[in-house]
């Protein structure tokens, strides 16, 4: 299973969405249009607007309002990845390099206003209000999730409550809002959407976890990117949270320790990734996961069968059970 086969429902849309984002986007300053050009090839896998396409063709159909909220999610997140890239002093996104690794810090940030402002415009151009009302939510709380773990990371300290408020916030809210906004595309039953709003929000939760997972699991070669790099960034995450549970106080402390040293050599991570290995974290941690999938998946049983309401169960299976 891959996001491209689940996406398959939806792919006429995908491909007529793409020329659609390219008018959206488009610029008469030069400058601007030569940084949006370079963001159109840096295209991911569509996650987002094939979420909203699914979840409007399961709650009715896929409208031109679809297309304008697709297009307002993408735009959200793209801008959200663009500023990312300069608050982290990240020089690379998807394989090439950041919008602010070649035309530095000032453009980008530029240039992510102007992504954020055009979305919000697309809404108020259509009268999409509840659009608006959706998006700005999610703004919201993207930025106080990430203003959360900032702020967690400084006092180096974290509980589950803390740890579910971080994820909820940061990455659980946009997954949310696509499949929201979807149903607000094609439906004004107000327990659909919220129906829908949660499937995503359960989703987005499961989605983090295997993430965090994997940073315990898989091999570099296939993640993209070095296993334990959480612990060496200091990140205390899930798998964990659920290992210093079950194991002894002393122990716990002093893995602990490692982490929020953030020495980051091979023997240190070895031994946190064996504490996590040894209290079964990773396993509670995969669970939750799980749990949260058959949430996830409960939430669409007042929509009727359809074959968006299939691909949507195939989304939920996916994220628990994905290797990248």
């Amino acid at each position: 299973m891959s996001i491209r086969t689940i996406s398959e429902p939806v792919a006429n849309e995908l491909e007529k969405f793409d020329g659609y984002m390219r008018e959206q986007m488009r610029s008469r300053a030069a400058l601007l249009d030569t940084v949006v050009r370079y963001i159109l090839r840096q295209r991911g896998k569509r996650v987002r607007p094939a979420l909203v396409f699914l979840a409007a063709g399961a709650c009715g159909a896929i409208t031109d309002r679809a297309y304008i909220g697709a297009a307002m999610v993408e735009l959200l997140h793209t801008a959200t990845l663009v500023h990312d890239d300069v608050v982290d002093q990240s020089d690379e996104r998807r394989g090439m390099a950041s919008i602010n690794a070649v035309w530095k810090n000032k453009v980008a940030v530029l240039v992510g206003d102007y992504l954020l402002s055009k979305g919000l415009l697309i809404a108020v151009h259509n009268g999409e209000f509840d659009y608006l009302r959706v998006t700005s939510e999610a703004v919201r709380r993207m930025s106080e999730g990430e203003l959360l773990q900032i702020q967690k990371s400084r006092q180096k300290t974290i509980d589950e409550e803390t740890y579910f408020k971080i994820i909820s916030d940061k990455t659980a809210s946009l997954i949310s809002t696509c499949c929201e906004v979807g149903a607000i595309a094609a439906t004004d039953d107000v327990a659909v959407r919220a129906a829908l709003a949660s499937f995503g929000e359960y989703v987005g939760l499961a989605f983090q976890i295997r993430d965090d997972v994997l940073d315990y699991t898989s091999r570099s070669s296939i993640l993209g990117k070095p296993v334990g790099n959480d612990i060496r960034e200091g990140k205390i995450t899930l798998p964990l949270l659920y290992a210093t549970q079950d194991a002894p106080r002393g122990e716990s402390r002093d893995v602990i320790a490692i982490v929020k040293s953030r020495r980051g050599n091979r023997k240190d991570v070895n031994a946190v990734m064996a504490f996590v290995e040894r209290y079964k974290g990773v396993e509670r941690a995969q669970a939750k996961a799980a749990e949260l999938q058959h949430q996830a998946i409960s939430s669409l049983v007042i929509l009727p069968d359809s074959v968006y309401k299939s691909a949507l169960i195939d989304f939920a299976n996916f994220v628990v059970t994905r290797t990248t």
